[in-house]
């Protein structure tokens, strides 16, 4: 088992707008697409199952508010092995998100692809806390690199992390910056198969943006697939990335994000070894 395909997409609350319509759209393109991986965030409890299949692994995201319907579930394939929880309610500012906080799995897929760790990541949304979204992406990044340490593995970082490539939080993590004397470097799949495309996956081109509670926001690639890497760059190649539900199905539009699918692979020679 060589390849691997990954995908994270918000749905969208259940709560929020005509959601009979957009969850056959939702499950039409989520089991067409067939991810082994996936994160999902705005997810009730076993609604990942219903748009993926019930054959499905999950772990769902630890919320302080246990009653809120909304959260987030990663969604493996494959069973995991050891799971961690990775508690981002790092001050007041993080409040705003119950649900807020990183799911680290070991996906125990075949090798030589597997076992791996793939991590959902749910940092805060509003668009002027930055900065705790950097404290968040470090705490994380912490937290894998301690586990790799003992244990070496492929890494996958998925999730919707509310902050644009340019964003600090995220040049940290995609080794552009330092915080607090720790560097990483992981691959953002985006770019290493689109180049520099927009991508946006956040936009008020789609209606949902426009009539929800960010009508003026600019266009945003805030939805990532990141592939963590060494001195010698990331350990997966990145086959392709697509945008997914990007636009209207039979006039239905599934979210207000677009969605994003990622196809990996293990090179035939590892990064650092000469050919």
């Amino acid at each position: 088992m060589t390849g691997l395909r990954v995908l994270t997409m918000n749905t969208l609350s259940p709560t929020d707008v005509d959601y009979s319509a957009r969850r056959r759209v939702l499950r039409d393109e989520l089991r067409r697409l067939d991810p082994d991986v996936a994160a999902l965030q705005e997810v009730e409890p076993g609604q990942a199952a219903d748009l993926l299949g019930p054959d499905r692994h999950a772990v769902r995201h630890r919320s302080t508010a246990p009653d809120d319907p909304a959260g987030a579930e990663l969604v493996s394939r494959w069973p995991f092995g050891a799971v961690h929880h990775v508690d981002l309610h790092l001050g007041a500012d993080t409040a705003v998100l119950p649900w807020t906080g990183a799911v680290i799995a070991e996906v125990l897929a075949p090798p030589p692809l597997g076992p791996l760790l793939v991590v959902h990541h749910k940092p805060v949304w509003p668009l002027d806390r930055e900065a705790v979204r950097e404290r968040q992406a470090l705490a994380v990044a912490r937290a894998v690199e301690d586990l790799v340490a003992a244990r070496p593995a492929h890494v996958v970082l998925l999730g919707d992390l509310d902050a644009t490539p340019d964003a600090a939080s995220v040049r940290f993590l995609t080794g552009d910056r330092s915080l607090d004397g720790t560097s990483v470097a992981y691959h953002d799949a985006w770019r290493s198969a689109r180049g520099d495309e927009p991508g946006h996956t956040f936009t008020p081109d789609n209606p949902l943006v426009r009539d929800g509670a960010m009508p003026l926001v600019r266009p945003r690639r805030i939805d990532y697939v990141l592939v963590r890497g060494g001195a010698h760059g990331p350990t997966l190649r990145v086959r392709s990335c697509e945008l997914v539900l990007a636009g209207p199905v039979g006039g239905v539009w599934a979210s207000d994000h677009y969605g994003l699918v990622a196809d990996l692979e293990v090179p035939g020679r590892p990064p650092g070894e000469l050919g």
